[in-house]
């Protein structure tokens, strides 16, 4: 797994706030919710961003908030892997610098 982000270093930290559709943006509000609620069993602190941890039966779910966010937030790398035998699933999201403290706003533990 690469160590550094594939994002372009001079890609602007910044959301695109009309890329999710008013009608599909309160459902993806609730499936952040949701997903926060799980508690990520596992949050670590990369350089340019974070790997969290969910629970084996949260990939779908984790798979639909990585189609959104991709939309409106561009300036993020996605990379979700899957653990043999039933096991959890990882969500690494990375970025230029400045990504972590956006993520830290974003998704407060």
């Amino acid at each position: 797994m690469p160590t550094e982000s594939a994002t372009p270093p001079d890609t602007p930290l910044a959301c695109v706030a009309d890329a999710i559709s008013a009608n599909e943006r309160s459902a993806h509000f609730e499936l952040i919710r949701t997903l926060l609620a799980l508690g990520s069993m596992r949050r670590r602190a990369m350089h340019d961003g974070y790997e969290f941890e969910f629970p084996a039966d949260s990939f779908a779910d984790l798979c639909r908030f990585v189609e959104n966010e991709r939309k409106c937030c561009p300036f993020l790398s996605f990379t979700l892997g899957l653990t043999p035998n039933g096991g959890p699933v990882t969500l690494r999201l990375s970025g230029p610098k400045g990504t972590r403290e956006f993520l830290d706003a974003e998704f407060p533990r």
